[in-house]
């Protein structure tokens, strides 16, 4: 059984798929447009701009992330969850963190805590919420 998140950007698929290469190192895997469904008689609902993204699956580090500009029909609101970025070292961590951060919201700055030399949460500028750890001691 495996879990995988599915983000729908509403519009700004393409955006964050080049802002998560950009500050993730991420590696789109695959990605298709509405205009390329070979089954376009099949889905009604098309967006108004058959040029957006129909399916994408990027895969930042060993994790495959799929994403969506969904049917555009509002903002979109990534709530009651965060994607959790573990990384080797303190330095990484700083790195995505501000990456992230960038245009976004901190919700916890980065710092030491009892659990993680370097842990902080950070909704980035399509406020999709990311918890930054290093893994700690135990």
């Amino acid at each position: 059984m495996t879990i995988q998140p599915y983000l729908f950007f509403n519009g700004r698929c393409e955006e964050a798929l080049e802002f998560y290469k950009k500050t993730l190192g991420a590696n789109v895997e695959m990605m298709m447009r509405f205009k390329e469904n070979p089954d376009a008689g099949a889905a009604p609902m098309m967006p108004k701009d058959t040029n957006k993204i129909m399916h994408a699956s990027m895969r930042i580090g060993d994790a495959q992330v799929m994403c969506s500009d969904g049917m555009e029909h509002d903002k979109p609101n990534f709530q009651g969850f965060s994607l959790s970025l573990t990384v080797a070292s303190e330095a990484e961590a700083d790195k995505a963190f501000n990456a992230l951060a960038k245009e976004g919201q901190i919700q916890m700055p980065i710092g030491k805590t009892f659990f993680s030399p370097r842990f902080g949460v950070v909704a980035d500028k399509f406020g999709v919420s990311w918890m930054v750890i290093v893994p700690g001691e135990m």
